[in-house]
């Protein structure tokens, strides 16, 4: 019996959407609420992207070595043992060490986790309904980080402030997680299709010589300084602004932040702003497979970047008013959920070919270097120039991206429904 797509897309990228957030997010305000400074925190926090910086690295082998079902399954088993060794390192005396290996560990699991997601779903699908799904699949993964930065964030403040323990409120929040995963991998193990194409794939010439040969056929592409600089710099503004839109909105007014509390900040960031950045990724898969990827390209990329002003006009003037602020996030995260439409097809047209799960993890793995790098300095760089400085040169950042989109050669129809492409 074949599944709907229906069945298995929303689970899938909700299940590799929650660990990122784990890593990228939860990280940051868990930190912030023990007392870690903004340096320390986009510095630590930063590193943690190393996992799906060096994945492709092992992409290959997740290609050779066994089904991508099987890796999914057994990495959401990793991604729930690391969450219940979070929860119990975090009142021990040396909490920062080890729960910072934890992390990685956690980050490790998941970026395998996303070769063999990100494969099985160009395996499962035809191509008209990998444009068609780009939308969904953004809306579960953003699911994940309403599940995450909304409603995880919301539930750490309000059980922090019940049991008035920061610690004992983590600890339960990553309990909690830990049995989610596990569900989650028995539901995929349930309920995942079986593809005839996804399959172990031994090279006839051996393994590390298929190794090598896999990364080789992607680095010979005749515009490969290209796309490697879009997959480096379409994000560059928006690497460093992340890092720091949590620890803006918390720090105290008299730090040139907006006060929000921890509950606050899961309802306005994580829950009203993770919304629109649903339905702006959403609203981009959607006009991608209606008029195709060259014919929206420009219009995403402005979105993407232009409502980062919002932010140097929030922290120029410290608005009062909580519907203000929830107003200038919601259109920030609209946007970025717009253009980032842009940037996953972008990858899905670069992958496409014999080896796609590998050059997908490859074209992930710039990404994540390109979020890595810039967030690394980013929180030097704010507690140097102060917040509407900072948000400003967030601005000037965006500017090598529009350059070197100009310079991709997308068909203009990638992307469309097949009907309507051939029409």
């Amino acid at each position: 019996m074949t599944r709907s797509p229906w069945w298995w897309i929303p689970s899938l990228y909700w299940g590799q959407g929650l660990p990122y957030v784990v890593v990228m997010t939860l990280a940051v305000v868990l930190y912030k609420n023990l007392g870690l400074d903004n340096t320390a925190i986009a510095l630590y926090t930063s590193w943690l992207y190393l996992p799906w910086v060096l994945k492709p690295l092992w992409s290959p082998l997740v290609e050779l070595l066994q089904r991508k079902r099987w890796w999914i399954v057994s990495m959401q088993l990793l991604v729930g043992a690391a969450l219940a060794a979070i929860a119990l390192t975090l009142p021990g005396p040396r909490m920062l060490h080890f729960s910072l290996a934890l992390f990685w560990l956690l980050a490790f699991a998941s970026a395998t986790h996303d070769i063999a997601a990100d494969g099985f779903y160009m395996l499962a699908l035809r191509q008209d309904q990998q444009a068609a799904f780009v939308g969904v699949r953004s809306l579960f993964y953003r699911v994940a980080m309403i599940s995450g930065q909304g409603g995880l964030v919301w539930a750490a403040g309000m059980l922090a402030e019940r049991h008035g323990s920061v610690v004992r409120a983590w600890q339960l929040v990553f309990v909690l997680l830990a049995l989610l995963f596990a569900a989650l991998a028995l539901w995929h193990q349930t309920l995942l299709p079986r593809p005839a194409g996804d399959h172990r794939n031994p090279p006839a010439q051996g393994l590390w010589a298929g190794f090598a040969e896999t990364f080789a056929s992607f680095f010979r592409r005749r515009d490969i300084v290209v796309v490697l600089a879009f997959l480096m710099l379409y994000r560059l503004g928006e690497a460093q602004l992340v890092k720091l839109v949590a620890p803006f909105l918390l720090d105290a007014r008299a730090q040139g932040g907006l006060g929000l509390t921890t509950a606050q900040l899961g309802l306005v960031y994580g829950s009203f702003g993770v919304a629109a950045l649903t339905a702006g990724g959403l609203l981009g898969g959607w006009v991608i497979s209606r008029q195709g990827l060259g014919c929206w390209l420009w219009p995403m990329v402005a979105a993407i970047h232009l409502p980062n002003l919002l932010f140097v006009a929030l922290a120029a003037w410290q608005p009062a008013s909580l519907a203000l602020v929830t107003a200038a996030v919601v259109a920030e995260q609209f946007g970025y959920g717009f253009g980032f439409a842009a940037y996953l097809m972008v990858m899905i047209w670069v992958a496409d070919g014999p080896s796609k799960t590998a050059h997908y993890a490859l074209c992930t793995g710039f990404m994540a270097l390109g979020m890595m790098l810039p967030g690394m300095i980013s929180g030097w760089l704010q507690q140097r120039l102060g917040y509407p400085l900072f948000f400003a040169w967030v601005c000037l950042c965006t500017l090598p991206s529009v350059a070197v989109a100009a310079r991709l050669r997308i068909p203009r129809a990638f992307g469309r429904k097949q009907d309507e492409a051939n029409a």
